[in-house]
């Protein structure tokens, strides 16, 4: 099967990609920037999803059987600060896509990663949050995701087009830059290689997800191809909640480290969801799918990439010598 992933050389859309081509597919990917990683067997082309021309002729000549539609402005604390890139990004890029598709006649399916993001605050009698709930994003970047989530269900009724819809919840994983469980586990490695003294800096301690390994999502965004309904919409995330302050202990039995934790006004959120949990049980029912991976072995997964990465950036001891 031809495979095209938009936003390819991101965190997931890297797995993604892999999980692909293990699966026997032919897969496009492509990216506004080159993906750190080589992609072996898979084609890369440049793109911006928002080059309506550019994007036109890659559909035509690939011709794929699906699309993963990943391509997406998707830290919500830079959306608060760039609200019009994020939405000219998520949701203009999500026209570009839908228009290209159907101005072509092709009728692949379209695998639209969708966001918990887009429930906002939810009661705790509410919790975990099904689809049905009403969508009532915090920021710039879940309204954006509210309007991707929308138009890919717009296309579907107006012009056929079998998009599926898939909100995802809090994912992490080894190469993930910039969310809790990296930037905690980083601080963690940073601590024990001497670089920053031993003290774990957080924002609020209190706040609770639900944790997919991107592994795990990966493995449900393949199987949302084969089994889910088009047109549906689906919740798709870890099944346990965990808070800041586990996740840190989790960290610190991992490491064997010996650190205070101290709470800096400057990494407080604005505005955050107090817990973000989904229900899973649609798209359990219809794909038979679980999480595999426990949070224990995420966490540990990712204290080794960091540990790779930041010794590989250290100086050699010569060098330190020499100086």
């Amino acid at each position: 099967m031809k495979v095209l992933i938009t936003g390819a050389a991101g965190f997931i859309g890297g797995f993604l990609v892999k999980h692909c081509i293990e699966a026997g597919s032919s897969v496009l990917g492509i990216d506004i920037r080159e993906p750190e990683v080589g992609f072996a067997s898979a084609s890369f082309e440049q793109c911006d999803v928002r080059d309506f021309a550019r994007l036109s002729e890659l559909f035509s000549t690939f011709r794929p059987k699906c699309v993963f539609h990943l391509a997406a402005q998707s830290y919500p604390t830079v959306s608060l600060t760039s609200p019009l890139e994020t939405m000219d990004t998520n949701a203009g890029g999500t026209i570009s896509l839908f228009e290209c598709l159907r101005r072509s006649e092709l009728m692949p399916i379209v695998v639209v990663a969708c966001s918990s993001a887009e429930y906002g605050p939810v009661a705790a009698e509410d919790l975990p949050v099904h689809e049905e709930h009403a969508l009532r994003p915090l920021h710039p970047y879940g309204v954006s995701k509210v309007a991707q989530d929308l138009l890919a269900a717009q296309y579907f009724s107006n012009y056929s087009v079998p998009a599926i819809r898939i909100r995802i919840f809090k994912t992490s994983g080894p190469g993930k830059i910039g969310d809790v469980c990296s930037d905690l586990a980083k601080r963690a490695v940073e601590i024990k290689m001497g670089i920053r003294p031993p003290i774990m800096e957080v924002g609020n301690l209190t706040t609770k997800r639900t944790i997919v390994d991107v592994r795990d999502l990966v493995s449900a965004l393949w199987l949302s191809v084969q089994h889910c309904e088009s047109g549906g919409v689906y919740n798709v995330g870890g099944e346990n909640v965990y808070s800041v302050q586990e996740l840190i202990e989790t960290i610190r039995a991992l490491s064997m480290l010996d650190f205070e934790v101290e709470q800096r006004p400057e990494l407080m959120r604005a505005c955050e969801e107090a817990v973000v949990a989904g229900d899973n049980s649609k798209f359990r029912s219809c794909c038979e799918w679980t999480p595999k991976i426990s949070i224990t072995t995420t966490l540990r997964d990712i204290l080794d990439w960091w540990k790779t990465r930041l010794a590989g950036a250290m100086p050699s001891v010569s060098t330190q010598e020499a100086v």
